[in-house]
């Protein structure tokens, strides 16, 4: 008898430990790796998620900031995590898409992390601080223009999603910034507010609070729709900039060899979250659209992110954008 438990034992060791660590999954903490500094609108949008995830999991879900870098030293702590399920990352299109056209990064966005649901997608705001004399867009466009190459303009970083968004505002209306890269969103924010930076773009999750207060201006929403939580700010085609839409979207992966049964469990709670009344309405508060239910499942996130990589970085490598 004696000889015939180690056996099994034995038998249970070769198989590998994924299937049982799956079927105990998860049986302590999970930590969630935002690749930003807290307070800006990936951090917000992965609190919101964590808080619901961790009623189905059953475990908390602890949320750590590693900024720096546009988040390229988290998503590289990520990928060399331990593919348990217990290090997981929620990022944004600056994360998995920008970062690899701007960056020469050791790991492959696409192909080394495996993807686990699309979470939400929201547009930008136009902001500026609010000491500038413009009223509306039409206005700004044209006090920019009066001052070409002395404008700053606040970033996330190198390839952040303002930054993007600020090279092809530029094309289009003949403006011209200095570009102001700081560790994340939450520091643009920060000092925009304080009115040492004139203008940039942000997502509704961080700005609409301090657009609410009068602490800074908001000139337009790049969608085609009026957002439902800010409906006096117009949209860039009512504003006089047709056509300038700009959608950043956010995502859930984890390393690449974790078990399909625990992104399985991972990607239930996420699909919980997201039909949550109380998470919903928060998310539309933020002006974040939730994906459809058919895309919100590993497989549509992997389509999703290829489909973002083939469309962006050839317009970000002809841009010349590249960190130093």
């Amino acid at each position: 008898m004696k000889m015939l438990t180690i056996a099994l034992a034995l038998a249970a060791i070769l198989a590998g430990p994924s299937k049982a660590t799956a079927q105990t999954y998860p049986s302590r903490p999970i930590t969630m790796i935002v690749p930003a500094n807290a307070g800006g609108p990936t951090d917000t949008i992965g609190r919101i998620l964590a808080q619901r995830m961790q009623v189905t999991l059953g475990q908390n879900v602890i949320i750590e900031n590693i900024g720096g870098a546009s988040g390229t030293l988290a998503t590289n702590r990520v990928v060399r995590a331990t593919p348990d399920g217990y290090t997981i990352c929620l990022g944004g299109w600056n994360h998995f898409v920008a970062n690899g056209a701007a960056y020469s990064l050791p790991y492959d966005l696409l192909n080394d992390f495996a993807p686990v649901s699309l979470v939400a997608s929201g547009p930008q705001l136009i902001l500026s601080k609010k000491d500038i004399p413009a009223n509306n867009l039409q206005e700004l466009m044209a006090w920019l223009n009066a001052r070409p190459d002395s404008v700053t303009f606040g970033t996330g970083g190198v390839a952040a999603p303002g930054h993007i968004s600020g090279l092809a505002f530029e094309k289009i209306t003949g403006t011209r910034f200095v570009y102001v890269p700081h560790r994340g969103a939450a520091p643009a924010m920060q000092n925009l507010v304080a009115g040492q930076l004139d203008i940039t773009f942000d997502q509704p999750t961080s700005a609409l609070a301090q657009v609410r207060s009068g602490a800074i201006k908001a000139y337009a929403v790049t969608a085609k729709t009026r957002m439902a939580s800010a409906p006096d700010i117009p949209t860039v085609d009512e504003a006089g900039l047709p056509g300038f839409y700009v959608s950043i979207w956010h995502g859930l992966w984890v390393p690449k060899a974790t078990p399909k049964e625990i992104i399985a469990k991972l990607n239930a709670a996420i699909v919980d979250a997201l039909a949550d009344a109380t998470v919903r309405a928060r998310l539309a508060d933020l002006a974040q659209d939730i994906p459809a239910g058919d895309q919100q499942n590993p497989d549509a996130l992997y389509a999703h992110h290829k489909a973002e990589i083939e469309k962006w970085w050839p317009i970000i490598k002809a841009a010349n954008v590249k960190a130093e």
